[in-house]
């Protein structure tokens, strides 16, 4: 499913769901850290502070990055169209997505971690760059000053010549979108340099929001099969070993949105953080999108399934915080977010009589479409 990793979202699943190092355990209970807790211990202020902010950041994508969904296809360029995931990627991805976490953790314990995260910074830098400033387009259409006047860009690549010439890279793009590159390649500066956590979660922050507006499932069925194969793959690897913990720790990458328990006594200098991986804002978000895009086409006016898949959301997560805080050891998010965000949609569904129209909702994608209509899908846009 080499397609489906797009913008460099899925990766991110290799970060631990909700983990505070303070709050990290060995298999005997004993703290792991507790040089760490000696020198630094979380008040209550700074610790719900730090988990509300991670809780409110993870809402942002999933809700811009749902409504995006909806109308994402109508762009003009190629790379901005949704990629599909069929229920054959989605059997398969635990099992990618497993091979991918362990090759990393093999990496870091044979070469230096620092030769590796320079080479993920530098990779990471240029997505980031990417993926803030197709983020910002949309808002900066609507600020952007009327009387500024607007040119229009074409960045063509061909292969060949004459009749053997081929189109590689087509993308068009205004004077609004190179500002948004602009201030993007600004801030990815500003993360290479200072590697500061506001860097890194307006990278975060747009490598979620883009994963839920682009990755979208073809029907119900196959957001089942890809939640309840992460599910699997997010508590064995937490669980049965510390391969996650440890690449989450190791990993210095825009994958992991972060944010401060000691804000309050340090400010914007502050370094002991809580995080959350960007995969358990994006999995259960391109779910969310699906039952949004459910709702839409069946022309009701109402969002019914969208809004409890996302009070579905909220409840897990904050099930996942208030678990690991009891039990002093990190928790799998989607241990907790996939039965609520598959569960509670399903039982409204049941509820209303809707589950057997709600299984039968498919979404073609746009090379489906393209391949019946003899066209491909940058033409098809095109007319």
């Amino acid at each position: 499913m080499a397609d489906v990793n797009q913008g460099s979202v899925l990766p991110s699943e290799t970060s631990p769901p909700a983990l505070d190092g303070l709050n990290a355990t060995d298999s005997n209970g004993t703290d792991a850290v507790n040089a760490t807790v000696a020198k630094f211990v979380a008040t209550p202020e700074g610790t719900a502070l730090a988990y509300g902010s991670l809780v409110f950041m993870a809402l942002l994508p999933i809700f811009f990055g749902a409504l995006r969904s909806v109308s994402c296809g109508k762009s003009k360029n190629s790379s901005d169209m949704p990629e599909t995931i069929t229920g054959r990627d989605a059997a398969r991805f635990p099992i990618i997505a497993s091979c991918t976490l362990f090759g990393l953790y093999l990496f870091f314990k044979i070469f230096s971690q620092e030769y590796i995260n320079l080479l993920l910074s530098m990779y990471f830098f240029v997505l980031g760059i990417l993926a803030l400033s197709h983020t910002m387009s949309p808002f900066m259409n609507r600020i952007f000053p009327a009387n500024i006047p607007i040119k229009q860009y074409q960045l063509l690549f061909t292969q060949g010549s004459g009749e053997t010439k081929e189109e590689m890279v087509n993308y068009e793009f205004d004077t609004k979108d190179m500002i948004c590159l602009v201030i993007s390649t600004v801030v990815g500066v500003w993360y290479i340099l200072k590697k500061h956590w506001i860097a890194n979660n307006l990278f975060g922050l747009a490598f979620a929001l883009n994963g839920v507006e682009l990755l979208h499932l073809n029907n119900i069925s196959t957001g089942c099969i890809l939640l309840g194969g992460l599910f699997v793959y997010d508590v064995f690897w937490v669980f049965g070993t510390n391969v996650m913990v440890t690449v989450a720790k190791s990993f210095e990458a825009p994958i992991k949105l972060v944010f401060p328990q000691d804000l309050l006594e340090k400010g914007l200098g502050a370094s002991q953080f809580a995080m959350l991986g960007l995969g358990d804002i994006v999995i259960p978000g391109i779910f969310i999108a699906l039952l949004l895009r459910f709702d839409v086409s069946l022309k009701k006016n109402t969002r019914t399934y969208f809004h409890t898949s996302f009070l579905a959301y909220i409840f897990g997560l904050g099930l996942t915080i208030w678990v690991m805080h009891t039990f002093k050891h990190a928790q799998p998010a989607l241990l907790y977010l996939v039965p609520a965000c598959i569960g509670f949609p399903l039982v409204v569904a049941l509820l209303k009589g809707e589950l057997t129209e709600m299984f039968r909702y498919e979404e073609v994608s746009a090379e489906d479409i393209a391949a019946k209509e003899g066209t491909t899908p940058v033409e098809k846009k095109d007319k």
